[in-house]
């Protein structure tokens, strides 16, 4: 149940980025999109990032962290060549999209606890 409420949060998180990000844009009717999104984005971010911090760790090191955000574009990038009916256009449209998802899916997992129930324990 907790990966399901995880990925309806990155879902929710696509959605306020397509409304918010110029360059970011659901099509067709924007739940499916985005609720495919949330899980490509979450396959992702389990499978491919980690491979990618570790290939990129001497970048990473160098720009104190900050080439972590690139990645994160990247992965959302990434989603949208996979995704249709998510369109990601640029690199900054990418990289705003990423912040604000990282945001937001911080602040609504926050209210979520490891089993998945809504509250703070």
């Amino acid at each position: 149940m907790g990966v399901l409420l995880r990925i309806a949060i990155n879902a929710v998180a696509i959605y306020l980025a397509a409304r918010l990000v110029p360059g970011i844009a659901l099509q067709g009717e924007a739940i499916w999109p985005a609720l495919l999104a949330g899980l490509v984005l979450a396959i992702l971010n389990a499978v491919v990032r980690p491979l990618l911090v570790v290939i990129t760790l001497p970048l990473t090191f160098v720009t104190l962290g900050l080439f972590l955000l690139v990645l994160n574009a990247f992965c959302l990038w990434l989603t949208s060549v996979i995704v249709t009916g998510f369109v990601v256009r640029g690199f900054w449209a990418a990289f705003l999209g990423a912040l604000l998802i990282s945001v937001v899916s911080w602040v609504l997992t926050m209210f979520v606890s490891d089993r998945g129930r809504i509250g703070r324990y």
